[in-house]
């Protein structure tokens, strides 16, 4: 494949896993609870997600985020009801999109950028989840870690990536949030930017600094269409 791959991490990136925290105000029944509560249930998915990974004991994305909702329930003693989580959980399937991702996908689009949504979700879940928020059309392929049983940073993940779209690293870009993941990608060889969606949020001080940071996708499409 000649043209550039563009691959977006889903949850975070695109997708805005604190579009709980409404849900969660009802819930908790406490304004001042959900925020913290969300936060917390999204830094325990990631970590249960990369302890499987390391033990090789894998487990779908699901399964670790319903996990760490149990956890972050307990932590934090708000003793929801078997019902408040499965409607939690099943919220996580409709979460929004970013303001900004429906305009910024457009434009790579049509500029004839080859547009990959790569996540540690399932492909039923990503496609359900990109249906929800209207932008599955604009993405030639989903390639999900659930196909070969690895989570984000795992190098096999980075490598299935370029399996799929049968890229080169050269013309190969990881497009997240998530410095974890951009520092994966880097070292797999891939090139990645960055989607700095906090001005306050820091890097990961490793040394491997994003070919490109950006504060949204208005932006990365600014500086890749040219």
């Amino acid at each position: 494949m000649n043209k550039r791959v563009l691959a977006f991490d889903v949850y975070g990136t695109l997708i805005d896993t604190h579009g709980v925290v409404e849900a969660l105000n009802t819930e908790l029944g406490d304004t001042e609870m959900a925020l913290p509560f969300s936060q917390r249930w999204r830094d325990k998915q990631l970590e249960f997600a990369f302890r499987r990974s390391l033990m090789g004991a894998y487990a779908s994305f699901a399964d670790c985020t319903r996990d760490a909702l149990e956890f972050t329930d307990r932590a934090m003693g708000s003793q929801l009801s078997e019902v408040a989580k499965d409607r939690l959980m099943a919220l996580y399937g409709r979460l929004p999109a970013f303001p900004d991702v429906a305009a910024g996908l457009a434009r790579l689009s049509d500029a004839g950028m080859y547009c990959v949504a790569f996540s540690n979700g399932t492909r039923e879940a990503v496609t359900e989840l990109l249906t929800q928020a209207g932008i599955r059309e604009r993405f030639d392929a989903i390639v999900s870690v659930d196909d070969i049983k690895r989570f984000k940073p795992d190098p096999a993940v980075y490598a299935y990536l370029r399996q799929c779209t049968e890229s080169n690293a050269a013309d190969t870009w990881l497009i997240s949030s998530n410095p974890f993941d951009i520092i994966g990608a880097k070292y797999a060889g891939l090139h990645a930017a960055w989607v700095r969606r906090s001005a306050e949020a820091p890097f990961d001080p490793w040394g491997d600094e994003p070919d490109m940071t950006v504060s949204d996708l208005d932006e990365l499409a600014e500086r890749l269409v040219r």
